[in-house]
């Protein structure tokens, strides 16, 4: 009976595939990029967004995971074709470490409704708010190591020119998921 059990919670190789798959497309979306003041506009949060919505909540935070890593070893899977730790490390992986976040509060609210959709589309507009709340500190922390900033004026860089098209990008990977969960 013990068995059975372990060998739910082992990923499959689907799920491997879908995960990998995932992380993919998180980089791609990354490289699709409007390169604007500190923070560039990206689709990254739009393929974290799908994911969660595809992969549920458990894979699609494990393809984010492979995505930082990926990253973090060097491949140039960020924004701008870059790699390394030294982009997590930087001004913006605040806002990058925030999708794993947005995960596992997706997870948690997978567990706690049994996937209620509604729930869950409030746990990722959620999770994208303490996305940029961890993602501001960050930015606060390592910016102020070479010039002052104000939370304010954080806030009008990192955070602002961002909601409505985070937003839009959500509708957008709710729209998109039913169609791909099909095939999934």
């Amino acid at each position: 009976m013990s068995d059975i059990a372990v060998k739910r919670n082992v990923l499959t190789t689907k799920d491997l595939v879908m995960t990998a798959l995932m992380s993919v497309i998180i980089a791609v979306c990354s490289w699709i990029s409007i390169p604007i003041g500190t923070v560039p506009f990206t689709l990254q949060t739009f393929a974290v967004f799908l994911s969660m919505l595809v992969l549920g909540g458990k894979r699609g935070t494990f393809a984010v995971l492979v995505y930082m890593m990926l990253g973090a070893v060097g491949i140039p899977v960020f924004s701008g074709f870059k790699g390394g730790i030294g982009v997590i490390l930087g001004t913006t992986g605040g806002y990058m470490l925030g999708f794993i976040i947005i995960g596992l509060v997706y997870m948690l609210a997978e567990k706690l409704s049994d996937e209620n959709s509604i729930i869950c589309i409030s746990s990722l507009v959620i999770g994208l708010l303490l996305c940029y709340a961890f993602g501001t500190a960050w930015f606060i922390k390592v910016y102020s190591e070479t010039k002052e900033i104000d939370v304010m004026t954080a806030l009008k860089w990192c955070v602002i020119p961002f909601i409505i098209p985070d937003i839009a990008k959500l509708g957008f990977a709710v729209l998109i998921s039913g169609k791909v969960k099909k095939y999934v």
